[in-house]
């Protein structure tokens, strides 16, 4: 009797039916799709010597991609949690004529090409296009500048922070800000004490998904940016540069700063999120 016992327990606590072969299933997955793509960069850089890959990802011109596309994604990131919180806000605690077609728009930039973004928000935003000509007559230019490229940058970063934050607020209890308002709190210090707490860590994961997206974007960007040296260069044209050029050695050093600028940034927020949920708790 006592080996069936064990048995059963075991199965009650693999809950997942074919536990190890779903495991094994998913290892084999991220490994072609993430780990073995990972591997192919350090082996592509093994026959490079570290004062060439000094060289191609400390040359001038790359340097001033680097400023340009971690500024302009670090600007629409920002944008996007501040927005994305609002956006999240309406669309889970108001009701509105055509509130499920504005939902389903949150998510067409990842539905549309990125080429087609880019070219429809180059024509939208140029000197002619129906925005862009009335900021040009005040003087102030939106394509092919980094003002064009922010835009772009939001565009297709805006789903990552709403689709983050709004769960939670769909399971936020609305009795936690009854009780703070009963009590004579204003919206405003409910919001901040109440229900910001609860979905900063959200945040920081739609903001941390934003711009690790942002940065490495280049269908919707390249179009709008005017690819000028040094002014709105953006670091994946100059890495398809090197890679039209066969250059592959230059192309993949400069990969791997875009990866670990990725990386540093995401581990940077789970430990921030970490954090936040340690204080939270206690």
């Amino acid at each position: 009797m006592f080996p069936l016992k064990k048995r059963s327990r075991k199965r009650q606590n693999n809950i997942i039916p074919g536990f190890r072969l779903s495991m094994g299933i998913t290892v084999t997955m991220l490994s072609l799709i993430v780990l073995i793509p990972l591997c192919s960069v350090f082996l592509t850089l093994s026959g490079t010597t570290f004062a060439d890959f000094w060289r191609v990802i400390t040359d001038k011109q790359t340097v001033a991609t680097y400023r340009v596309s971690l500024s302009c994604a670090a600007i629409a990131a920002v944008v996007n949690a501040v927005f994305g919180i609002l956006l999240a806000w309406i669309l889970t605690r108001y009701e509105f004529p055509f509130r499920r077609v504005l939902d389903g728009l949150i998510e067409l930039p990842f539905a549309l090409p990125t080429a087609v973004a880019g070219i429809s928000l180059t024509t939208l935003y140029s000197d002619k296009g129906w925005i862009g000509r009335l900021f040009d007559r005040i003087g102030v230019k939106i394509s092919y500048t980094t003002v064009g490229i922010v835009i772009a940058m939001i565009f297709i970063g805006i789903p990552f922070v709403v689709r983050s934050i709004q769960p939670v607020l769909e399971k936020l209890n609305p009795q936690y800000e009854e009780a703070a308002l009963v009590l004579g709190a204003s919206r405003s210090r409910i919001f901040f004490k109440v229900v910001f707490p609860e979905i900063l860590p959200a945040t920081l994961t739609g903001f941390g998904l934003a711009f690790a997206r942002c940065i490495g974007e280049y269908g919707s960007v390249v179009f709008i940016a005017g690819n000028i040296p040094y002014k709105t260069q953006i670091t994946p044209l100059i890495i398809m540069n090197k890679l039209e050029q066969f250059n592959y050695a230059a192309a993949t050093s400069i990969a791997l700063v875009m990866i670990v600028f990725a990386f540093v940034l995401l581990f940077g927020i789970n430990l921030l999120q970490a954090r936040i949920n340690k204080i939270a708790r206690g």
